[in-house]
């Protein structure tokens, strides 16, 4: 059992930055496959970026070169770095975690907001 725990969405302005941080209790997060999703308004849930146990990582099109995932064993937690941010990048964004490869996520936070202003 893993509780997530997002922080460090907020309002920037197009082509700003912020960091996205989620912190576990729990298990290790280096036992589970981590991933971001968001859910804009009106919108489905939809990936952002992953990174697996072994440290591999792949993003979504729309956020490649953009924003980057990585991760910290010694603080259990996983971050997103968002850059160039672009008022479409608005969303609730949602880490989660399974322990397998390539099962669905077990575990989500409750998600934080971003707001990009054009």
């Amino acid at each position: 059992q893993v509780q997530l725990v997002e922080t460090g969405g907020g309002l920037v302005q197009a082509g700003g930055s912020l960091r996205l941080s989620c912190t576990a209790s729990g298990r290790g997060l280096n036992f589970y496959r981590m991933s971001w999703f968001r859910q804009a308004p009106g919108k489905e849930r939809e990936f952002v970026a992953v990174i697996a146990q072994s440290g591999r990582t792949n993003y979504d099109a729309s956020v490649k070169g953009r924003f980057t995932i990585s991760g910290d064993n010694a603080k259990n937690a996983v971050y997103l770095e968002m850059n160039s941010l672009k008022p479409e990048d608005t969303a609730v964004y949602y880490c989660a975690a399974t322990p397998t490869s390539t099962g669905p996520y077990d575990f989500w936070g409750q998600g934080t907001q971003v707001t990009v202003s054009s």
